[in-house]
């Protein structure tokens, strides 16, 4: 980092432009994968993780989090973090809640539910 004639510290122009363009790849991939219409679980893997790196890039370049103290970064940091592992632990819940009907009642998780005609 280079310091200014007022004792300020700037960050390098070109970590910036290098950011930029990795977001700009990121997101053509991100683009590529409805392109190459990938389907299922994958699909959604690919644009869950693509979408992280883009916020995590930016978080910590544009947001200048990469410099701050680790004390700071943690405190942007964590909520995040503690709220994305609460939402796993619904989701694993979620699905063992449905599987459980499913073996309790009997029932096809895939079956369409009824119509009623009037």
């Amino acid at each position: 980092m280079a310091t200014t004639a007022s004792g300020q510290q700037q960050h390098p122009l070109g970590i910036y432009i290098k950011i930029w363009i990795l977001l700009f790849v990121l997101s053509m991939f991100s683009y590529m994968v409805d392109y190459f219409d990938v389907q299922g679980v994958m699909r959604w893997t690919l644009v869950l993780v693509f979408m992280a790196l883009k916020a995590g890039f930016i978080l910590a370049i544009f947001m200048h989090v990469v410099w701050e103290r680790m004390a700071l970064a943690l405190t942007i940091l964590g909520p995040p973090m503690i709220l994305l592992l609460l939402i796993f632990f619904m989701a694993v819940e979620g699905n063992y809640t449905e599987d459980a009907r499913v073996q309790y009642f009997g029932h096809d998780a895939d079956r369409s539910p009824l119509h009623v005609e009037h």
